[in-house]
């Protein structure tokens, strides 16, 4: 089953989710009013939201992931390699690469990763 979609401004509220689950709703109400800026209406509102796309659940008033930090990201990262590397891994490693200088230390480590070692 593919992972739902996360929108940019979802996905903070995620982030302060992911850091504190389980939580209650009234607590990540207050957490996302001072990090976010959110009225208690807003969160509510993007819990039920993300609630009905199956990236949270809310029981008994407390609120924990359906869909990791990990999952989320992955999601993310097969999105934008789709659209725009038209699905190629070495096309969009080619484009990071040559956008940021990588030490020997990040070469090694991707090299470990993708050999399987890690």
């Amino acid at each position: 089953m593919a992972t739902p979609k996360i929108f940019e401004s979802e996905y903070r509220f995620c982030l302060i989710l992911w850091e504190h689950e389980p939580i209650s709703s009234r607590e990540l109400s207050e957490l996302c009013k001072e990090k976010l800026g959110w009225s208690k209406t807003t969160t509510y509102t993007v819990i039920k939201r993300l609630s009905e796309r199956g990236v949270v659940k809310n029981e008994n008033t407390i609120v924990t992931s359906i869909v990791s930090k990990d999952e989320a990201e992955v999601s993310e990262i097969d999105e934008l390699m789709e659209k725009k590397f038209e699905g190629s891994l070495p096309a969009f490693i080619a484009a990071f690469a040559r956008r940021q200088k990588l030490s020997d230390d990040e070469i090694a480590e991707i090299r470990q990763i993708i050999e399987g070692g890690k």
